[in-house]
């Protein structure tokens, strides 16, 4: 069994559903929770997978250069080895954010303001070739929880879902390493933790917590119709399973000239 490196940086945003899918399909998962001050490996040797998870830190350095977490550097560090090596990877949230960061992309408090709860984002025409997209709906149900955004994505970076107020949803680096600003992983224990932790944030929206929690939960079925078959692709693409795992290369062949002509 192939085994995914888990990299957990908030004590509340933890694999949940996410993880039982991964698990369903196969991929053994090995967890390190960074922020309980599980040390980072150095490298990523012997692991099938990388998956990053989210978290309430910024992913950008303060006006001091102080990083929102002391292990980012390092974890960035790890996210580029993994693209480089062409190691599958997922970024959720937080962790898409700083997937771009690393790769030279751009993480900003957003002045859209805060997207909290449940949400729709729509897949873009990019999808359609891509080896865990192409089966995403055109216009899936996800839970939204961040104040920060990307916006600035990698150079080369092909874009794959998006929404009006944010229009980086989702993306993917090389041919391995996807990153989704949204979250997939929910259940409904998480998601009323969540409106306790932000109780501050969700009135000064003007939101009711009760309402918050009931909308999310209503939504949690269509989330894991949408989005359990991607975390089932992801694994048998970290196990060597998925047959239609390469990506076409767009533009025509190219040839060498005949001789003589």
């Amino acid at each position: 069994m192939g085994t995914a490196l888990v990299i957990e940086n908030y004590p509340s945003a933890d694999l949940r559903r996410l993880g039982d899918w991964f698990t369903e399909a196969g991929l053994g998962l090995k967890l390190v929770r960074a922020h309980a001050g599980d040390p980072l490996p150095e490298n990523l040797d012997g692991f099938a997978a990388l998956v990053v998870l989210g978290g309430d830190q910024r992913a950008y350095a303060d006006a001091t250069g102080t990083p929102g977490a002391p292990w980012f550097p390092a974890l960035e560090g790890l996210l580029r080895k993994a693209v480089r090596h062409h190691l599958p990877t997922l970024g959720v949230c937080l962790g898409a954010q700083l997937l771009a960061q690393a790769h030279g992309g751009l993480v900003e408090r957003s002045t859209a303001g805060p997207e909290i709860g449940p949400g729709l984002v729509a897949r873009r025409d990019a999808a359609d070739t891509d080896p865990l997209f192409k089966w995403v709906p055109l216009l899936p149900d996800v839970v939204q929880w961040h104040s920060d955004e990307i916006t600035e994505l990698p150079i080369g970076a092909v874009l794959l879902a998006a929404s009006t107020r944010y229009p980086h949803q989702a993306f993917r680096l090389g041919d391995r390493a996807w990153g989704v600003q949204f979250h997939i992983e929910c259940d409904a224990a998480m998601i009323e933790g969540w409106v306790r932790n932000d109780a501050v944030l969700i009135a000064e929206l003007g939101y009711e917590p009760e309402a918050v929690v009931a909308a999310t939960v209503d939504v949690l079925a269509d989330v894991e119709e949408a989005w359990q078959p991607l975390a089932a692709r992801f694994a048998a693409l970290a196990l060597g399973e998925l047959p239609d795992a390469d990506i076409p290369v767009p533009g025509p062949a190219r040839t060498l000239p005949l001789l003589g002509q």
